[in-house]
């Protein structure tokens, strides 16, 4: 995720605590987290509309990206009139950690140090868990891990803010829609990652599951939060 993108989601994750609590103001979901470089820029967005700092953190300059105990200057304070819940969102990272297609051995965004000798397996759980604890943010993380799809059907929430970054191909990227979006409250937000218009910056899936949501009539753009390949809709309307 490029820091301009990371800003951009972390200054959305900031207007999810003047949300009601128990009508999206509390919960943030994740859907992949890889790493945990967008679990900070969720987290840190929250801290800096609160005021807050995480134990230990400290804000670099903007444009940097967050790094174990750092945080991204990247929140903004509630408009006027805006009064945030009296609690802080917590952000809900859904990941099975055992990376998605393109990371797997073989293929573009394969790295090979995550994979875990025992298993022969991909395991990015352990960086993750160790970024979260440096950056001082475990107090505002849930990691939930597993699949998806078998997540959804477990936890049941209403959440201010549903980002979608999970598998790129068509079978994950439609399964996350149809089982993440329809959580978003009213008023609340869908971020999807990795859309791309143009088919040669990159694969269809995610595109095809914005445009979806786009003409759903449950969610409408919100022009100003877009940024590189990230898109954000708000809903407006039950139903998806």
């Amino acid at each position: 995720m490029p820091d301009a993108e990371g800003l951009a989601l972390a200054r959305l994750a900031g207007q999810v605590p003047t949300l009601p609590p128990g009508g999206g103001g509390d919960v943030i979901v994740e859907i992949g987290a890889y790493c945990g470089r967008s679990t900070l820029y969720l987290s840190y967005g929250i801290l800096a509309a609160l005021g807050d700092v995480p134990p230990g953190g400290r804000s670099p300059s903007a444009g940097q990206s967050p790094s174990a105990g750092q945080s991204p200057s990247a929140g903004q304070s509630p408009s006027a009139g805006q009064s945030p819940s009296a609690g802080r969102p917590v952000v809900l990272s859904v990941d099975h950690h055992h990376g998605s297609e393109e990371m797997q051995a073989g293929w573009e965004h394969h790295h090979g140090e995550f994979v875990d000798p025992g298993t022969g397996v991909m395991d990015t759980l352990p960086t993750w868990r160790h970024n979260i604890a440096s950056a001082g943010v475990e107090s505002l993380v849930i990691g939930v891990i597993g699949d998806s799809q078998t997540v959804a059907t477990s936890v049941s929430c209403v959440a201010g803010l549903v980002f979608i970054d999970g598998g790129h191909g068509s079978q994950p990227a439609w399964a996350d829609y149809r089982c993440w979006a329809p959580r978003v409250a009213l008023g609340g937000w869908l971020a999807i990652h990795d859309v791309f218009p143009d088919p040669a910056d990159g694969g269809r899936p995610p595109f095809e599951v914005y445009m979806q949501a786009l003409h759903s009539g449950a969610f409408r753009e919100e022009h100003e939060l877009h940024c590189g390949s990230l898109r954000v809709l708000r809903r407006v309307s039950s139903g998806v």
